[in-house]
């Protein structure tokens, strides 16, 4: 795997914040050390809203081409001043010329955020983008569901196809060959930070979060994504899958050890 491994550098973010969170400098340097760090401007296009509706529940995503001569090895998002900064990581087992992604996030205040791309080449692609929020602390706000009643559907996923993604590619020729679709994942997991308290215990409630979302199609592996404590309580975990994929299985490990899967065909898509 090109670059830092990504569960150890999560665990630092989480074991080193006052280090760490809040200078996009120090961050970077924690994970990529001396590496050039190139404007991402003509690579990656951040969606991301200039305030968030939701603090506890926000929709952070991008576009990513790879630039000419090269693919997409993995996405790395980043929110700067959450208290796992690493926030999801995404990496493609075949490199790909074009991916998207799109994540619902915990925003616990106003912050830069920042998407990385790396490509097969070994370079590095940086945009970055500021989101305004309420202030509410997301990431030790209570849960929105009673946490005993989360345990009966955790894990429970659902997947859908949800519609053709456009833009991504180089020339028409690329965006032929490689025409994409967006695929939601939708997952039942409480993402307990380890910062909020039981309204009715007032105890902290134990970290335990979705660690890894591995999908395959028709049989081979595609992405993997580590997660964070900055995913939402039932994360929506969107994702470009090429319109020529026929079935899909998804394998989520939460950091507590459960395991649980869900496949789909995708016949006719």
């Amino acid at each position: 795997m090109i670059g830092t491994p990504i569960r150890a550098l999560s665990a630092l973010c989480v074991m080193a914040v006052p280090a760490l969170a809040g200078t996009w400098e120090d961050l970077s340097a924690e994970m990529y050390g001396e590496r050039a760090l190139l404007d991402g401007a003509e690579v990656i296009a951040i969606d991301a809203p200039y305030r968030t509706g939701n603090d506890a529940r926000t929709q952070l995503g991008a576009q990513v081409v790879a630039p000419e001569g090269a693919e997409i090895a993995s996405v790395t998002l980043v929110i700067d001043e959450n208290p796992m900064p690493v926030s999801a990581v995404f990496d493609l087992d075949a490199p790909l010329p074009a991916f998207f992604f799109d994540v619902t996030m915990r925003i616990n205040g106003p912050t830069p955020m920042h998407v990385v791309a790396e490509t097969t080449d070994g370079r590095l692609f940086v945009s970055e983008a500021f989101v305004k929020t309420s202030g509410q602390g997301a990431c030790a706000a209570p849960p929105g569901t009673d946490p005993k009643l989360a345990l009966e559907t955790l894990g429970q996923m659902e997947i859908e196809l949800a519609g053709r993604l456009t833009g991504l590619g180089q020339s028409a020729a690329d965006k032929l060959a490689n025409r994409l679709n967006r695929m939601d994942v939708d997952i039942s997991h409480p993402s307990h930070s380890g910062m909020q308290m039981d309204q009715i215990t007032l105890l902290f409630l134990p970290m335990r979060y979705v660690e890894t979302v591995e999908i395959d199609l028709d049989g081979a592996g595609y992405v993997e994504m580590t997660g964070s404590i900055s995913l939402s309580e039932n994360p929506q975990v969107a994702l470009s899958v090429p319109s020529r994929a026929q079935a899909v299985d998804v394998t989520m490990t939460d950091t507590d050890g459960t395991v649980t899967h869900a496949h789909k065909k995708l016949t006719g898509y």
